[in-house]
């Protein structure tokens, strides 16, 4: 059975989203596992989630910082298999000069995303949460996981939609030149 609410959202969705990649700068050359780097930087939507305090953030209070943006949820099954990589990345790389912004977006709260993290053990990713749901298609995320790169002006630099081995020595490299060069 179809609900027409939620067919309509959906097909706005999708059609924002091609639109938004249709516009987006060509890809000028490609990472491993499918990364693809733009040729110019894109500029990203504000986007207002919180951690597991309950702050208001925004992805200007990562400024200064190479940032790994990766949109997920506890019920996606691609998305819990690559946490733990995901984590193992920000264990090795994370610093001053970047981060693993994993942000959920379950709208049952930060609560499910604690439990998830002491389920599987993540121990260097902080946890973060949009409730709306509404980053995602803010950011053209046309599925989960979805993982933009931002340089240290908060500007969209490459992406890789779906599910990733982020702690390979491929990945590690990559982002370790991103981090040394953009």
């Amino acid at each position: 059975m179809k609900h027409p609410i939620l067919t309509g959202y959906l097909v706005a969705v999708f059609l924002m989203t091609a639109t938004s990649l249709a516009m987006a700068a060509p890809s000028e050359s490609s990472g491993p596992q499918g990364f693809l780097l733009w040729a110019t930087p894109n500029d990203v939507s504000e986007i207002s989630f919180e951690d597991s305090g309950g702050t208001p953030l925004t992805l200007a209070d990562f400024e200064g910082k190479l940032i790994l943006l990766n949109i997920w949820a506890t019920w996606c099954g691609p998305c819990r298999e690559e946490m733990p990589t995901l984590d193992a990345l920000q264990a090795e790389l994370g610093s001053d000069n970047f981060e693993v912004v994993a942000l959920s977006i379950d709208r049952k709260g930060i609560e499910i995303v604690n439990e998830f993290y002491q389920e599987i053990g993540i121990e260097h990713l902080a946890p973060y949460i949009d409730k709306t749901g509404m980053a995602s298609a803010d950011l053209g995320a046309v599925g989960i996981p979805t993982t933009l790169l931002l340089d240290r002006q908060g500007k969209e630099i490459g992406r890789l939609v779906g599910e990733a081995e982020w702690n390979t020595q491929d990945m590690i490299d990559f982002l370790t030149e991103m981090i040394a060069t953009r």
